[in-house]
């Protein structure tokens, strides 16, 4: 279905979201979300929604959203911005009732082109600053992407969404936020899509995993900042306890050589599986395959996307306490949270949960708080609420 072919209601709203890129093609969590929130607010609301963003489909006749393509991600950052800000000039036609930010470099702009009278609402997927600091660019840089990019373009905007009260909290005291204009509303995941939809026996068929062997499964972007380093080392502190113990990471990124060499350098070569890019097809069945999805985070995490999709797949997931991922888990299996962000901690609860010395929650139970509390379509009319001031 098409944005033409949409069936409008007195009730439809013209709603602009801005993203970073499509989600197929760069399959990162803020894509994701943007991907699943715009289609949502077209097809449960019928409101005319608009996505702008870099790298997008210049067509795409099966979707109920308007895509308008800004500008080519490889084009050099130079070029990018001014070309952003010509096509969207240029592309502007209809009235807007709300209009949805979610990356602040490319928000940047448009900003002086954005009509006054129109709320803006910001989705603060995290301190991009702090974030690119971690992976390694200099304080001087991150203080100009703060002080220039990031503050520019948060004060101009009148409501904020935060996916955790964790990083409402960075967005307030990094960023001078009122409290009054934070609304936490949580991460959602597709529940027609990751479900248990097979046995743990035939999802390791598929992948081609071994049958019997205690696994593990993380889906994540390989950086500094996801702890996998850690996670390597907490399996070779497990292994000899439990000598058959597999870990199957799924993702690229700058670390990926030196992670591989650091598990041959722990001698995991049978223990550590890279998986790579893993198609979406596949992400829900390489959840039901797991005996328990791991999230080693040792910073910046601010919901935890993989941790409602893997208990939407009916598996239990372990976490380090940071960000957002608590605020999940604490409510419905806190034992499955490590003490800390350590190899040893991330050890300890492994095997804690291997050899269910803690409680851990059924499939079923995994399913049933996950549809309760994280279905798309019920944070979609939240968030909907917050960028038309209902």
């Amino acid at each position: 279905m098409n944005n033409e072919q949409t069936n409008y209601t007195s009730d439809s709203k013209s709603i602009l979201c801005l993203g970073i890129g499509w989600f197929p093609k760069t399959p990162g969590g803020l894509e994701r979300y943007v991907y699943e929130l715009t289609q949502r607010l077209a097809l449960n609301h019928k409101d005319k929604v608009e996505l702008c963003g870099v790298g997008l489909p210049d067509s795409a006749t099966d979707l109920p959203i308007k895509l308008t393509n800004l500008a080519e991600p490889d084009s050099r950052i130079w070029n990018r911005l001014p070309a952003i800000k010509k096509k969207f000039q240029k592309t502007r036609v209809e009235k807007l009732d709300a209009i949805n930010l979610h990356f602040a470099l490319y928000s940047l702009p448009i900003l002086d082109i954005l009509p006054k009278d129109v709320p803006i609402t910001f989705n603060f997927h995290g301190p991009w600053a702090s974030e690119s600091q971690s992976e390694g660019i200099s304080s001087f840089v991150a203080y100009l992407k703060k002080t220039f990019i990031e503050k520019k373009v948060y004060n101009r905007c009148q409501r904020f969404i935060v996916l955790s009260k964790a990083f409402g909290k960075i967005l307030h005291e990094e960023y001078q936020v009122p409290w009054e204009k934070i609304h936490i509303i949580p991460g959602g995941v597709d529940i027609d899509w990751f479900k248990p939809a097979i046995t743990k026996q035939d999802a390791r068929s598929k992948l081609n995993w071994s049958l019997e062997r205690p696994t593990l499964f993380t889906s994540r972007r390989l950086v500094n900042r996801v702890g996998l380093d850690k996670l390597l080392t907490a399996i070779a502190k497990i292994k000899p306890r439990i000598p058959d113990i597999m870990l199957a990471i799924a993702g690229r990124g700058p670390l990926e050589a030196a992670l591989k060499q650091q598990a041959e350098e722990l001698e995991l070569s049978n223990h550590v599986k890279f998986l790579g890019f893993l198609p979406d097809e596949l992400l829900p069945i390489a959840y039901q395959a797991a005996d328990f999805s791991v999230m080693p985070t040792q910073s910046f995490e601010g919901f935890g996307l993989a941790v409602v999709e893997s208990l939407a797949c009916g598996t239990p997931i372990i976490c380090t306490p940071i960000g957002g991922m608590p605020e999940i888990l604490e409510p419905f299996s806190p034992d499955l949270l490590t003490s800390s962000t350590t190899a040893t901690a991330i050890a300890e609860k492994i095997e804690q949960a291997f050899s269910q010395q803690i409680a851990v929650p059924s499939s079923d139970e995994c399913r049933q708080y996950a549809t309760q509390n994280y279905d798309w379509d019920k944070i979609a009319q939240q968030v909907r609420q917050v960028l038309l001031g209902e």
